[in-house]
């Protein structure tokens, strides 16, 4: 299939992040190592403050109890703010010039806030003078550079929306992703140009010449438009991971993603003493808890590598004094396992995030002893939520952060509602999680459909989980509705499972899916990575199991395995698993 008549789009073989490939028969225009496409067309959480390291005043969680339903309302005297991206950027700027905003290793480029703040607005200006305006779109394919973050806010200042497109794309993902904001995609009449990063190519348009391209007429046109944009604007359209099928383009806001960041940022105790290695900028988690939270909170972004490195992370906590850590489970448990670890010097970190999936206790423990991460932040979010909603504490005892995933979010509402009648369930009990607030997305982009299926008219947000809240309104995710096994008429929820073989002394992480049954419908497969160096069987697990969880829980198909399908972000992708499974099993 070729996405244009005529030339398109390669990547180089150089390119390690990337396989080669061509999207038409006839390449002759290669892909630099970052490409932008531009395409037209429960209970109160009451505030106090807090003596933390940090010295920020966070939310707090609630001391008394109140209704006996799964209900929950982050109520915050902090109100939300009412600015856009550039306002932010403007005012880190302004705050913090001499600062040091950003590192990228790879690329040798440190920028302080003044610095960045003025490359902004020569992008910003460069892409009004090649003819874009406000609305349009602008693609971002590539890793983790300098320009990646630059356009990210050069975009923003301009009006444009954002189209963050994961690097690890192939033929088929990348067909999809452009199809959902370029109305024509076999023909592409939209895309009018491609700004390339690295050498110049026939056909495109070199980073350099956008940087130098605004005059002062367009950096006038640039300041003009600041009175013009509003927080509610579109501004950056986010694939979600694709965990359960084709990704879909969430359609975010200023308003989402400023207040998203700002409020996690408060309640981490983020300030300018803070340098941070996050996670890849295409992820939601990097653009917002990451850039923005820069923007919002004056703290250091440390890139390590183009892509995700676990050792090139290591080397970046030691050689740049980083204190606190974005991540996955996996992320950690990867960088736990380097088996030269403790030869780095980690005395600098101090705090963690984490997001993704439930962290098993024994990781928890060996962040703290292994890698000094004193304290662990776990959250739960989606990117249609801009993306986090609920969020731990830093005093979270080890139980908290290890069967939840924090505490509701600054205003923000959740209720847990039987999947069935969609009546609000008892407190405790699991039922699907929706979400309202401020950071509910605008929009599947292009897709009126599954955006009623996804927001109801009362703006309730439907996320897919099945989850429960106890009383002081701190949330466990039981996994997902799609996830859910029916074996033989029984509701069998994964995670409690995987939260037991996490126990077994030689398991080092388990997943459990629902695989083909003829006479039962499913049967349960546990699908399971052994610490290195240990060795197990599929009766020793099924006799792990018997007397400790319902006979019908116990994995029926025990798989050892070495690694589980991952989206980009790191979340493991549990219907490529089942796929994969029921191949092996012959089922």
């Amino acid at each position: 299939m070729s996405l244009c008549s005529n030339p398109c789009l390669s990547v180089p073989t150089h390119v390690s992040l990337f396989q080669p490939m061509s999207l038409c028969s006839n390449p002759c225009l290669s892909l630099p190592t970052i490409s932008l496409m531009y395409l037209t067309q429960v209970y109160s959480v009451y505030c106090s403050c807090l003596s933390l390291n940090r010295s920020l005043h966070v939310d707090s969680p609630p001391v008394v109890p109140g209704q006996s339903f799964s209900y929950v309302h982050g109520a915050s005297s902090v109100s939300l703010l009412g600015q856009t991206v550039g306002q932010s950027l403007q005012a880190a700027a302004n705050r913090w010039p001499h600062r040091e905003a950003l590192v990228f290793l790879q690329d040798g480029v440190r920028k302080t806030f003044s610095q960045f703040q003025e490359d902004v607005d020569q992008a910003a200006a460069g892409l009004l003078a090649l003819g874009l305006k406000r609305g349009d779109r602008l693609g971002v394919w590539g890793p983790n550079t300098y320009h990646w973050i630059l356009f990210q806010f050069a975009t923003a200042k301009a009006g444009i929306i954002l189209v963050s497109i994961n690097p690890a794309y192939q033929l088929k993902e990348l067909e999809f992703t452009l199809g959902k904001v370029c109305s024509n995609l076999y023909r592409l009449p939209d895309l009018r140009m491609v700004i390339v990063t690295d050498s110049r190519q026939t056909g495109t348009v070199h980073v350099e010449d956008v940087m130098q391209a605004g005059s002062r007429q367009h950096h006038q046109e640039l300041q003009d438009l600041q009175t013009k944009l509003s927080f509610d604007d579109p501004i950056n359209i986010q694939f979600t991971s694709g965990t359960t099928g084709n990704p879909k383009g969430a359609t975010l806001s200023h308003h989402n993603i400023v207040n998203n960041a700002y409020f996690v940022g408060l309640r981490l105790g983020f300030n300018w003493k803070v340098t941070c290695v996050p996670v890849p900028l295409y992820h939601c988690m990097g653009s917002v808890l990451g850039a923005m939270c820069l923007a919002l909170h004056g703290i250091t972004l440390v890139f390590p590598s183009a892509g995700y490195d676990s050792r090139a992370n290591l080397e970046a906590i030691q050689n740049e004094r980083c204190n606190f850590l974005y991540g996955t489970p996996t992320m950690y448990i990867d960088m736990l396992g380097q088996p030269d670890l403790h030869n780095y010097d980690l005395s600098s970190v101090e705090s963690g995030f984490m997001s993704g999936s439930l962290c098993p206790p024994e990781v928890m423990r060996k962040l703290k002893t292994d890698m000094n991460v004193n304290d662990i932040i776990v959250s739960y979010g989606t990117t249609e939520n801009s993306p986090v909603t609920f969020l731990g504490f830093l005093r979270d005892n080890e139980e908290l952060k290890t069967e939840t995933v924090g505490c509701i979010l600054n205003h923000t509402e959740a209720k847990v509602v039987d999947v069935s009648s969609g009546e609000v369930v008892p407190l405790g009990d699991p039922g699907e999680l929706l979400i309202r607030a401020y950071s509910v997305m605008l929009e599947y982009w292009d897709d009126p459909d599954k955006t009623s299926e996804a927001i109801a008219k009362d703006r309730w947000y439907r996320t897919g989980d099945i989850a429960s809240l106890d009383r002081f309104g701190y949330c466990r995710i039981v996994g997902r509705i799609k996830d859910m096994i029916i074996r033989g008429g029984e509701n069998i929820y994964p995670a409690e499972i995987e939260k037991f073989l996490h126990t077994h002394p030689n398991v080092q992480e388990a997943q459990v899916i629902g695989v083909r049954d003829e006479r039962l419908g499913e049967q349960v497969c546990a699908c399971i990575r052994l610490k290195e160096g240990q060795d197990c069987s599929r009766e020793e697990i099924r006799d792990f199991c018997k007397g400790q969880i319902s006979h019908f829980k116990i994995p029926h198909y025990v798989v050892f395995v070495d690694s589980y399908p991952l989206t980009a972000s790191g979340k493991i992708q549990k219907n490529k698993l089942r796929e994969e499974m029921e191949k092996k099993l012959g089922l």
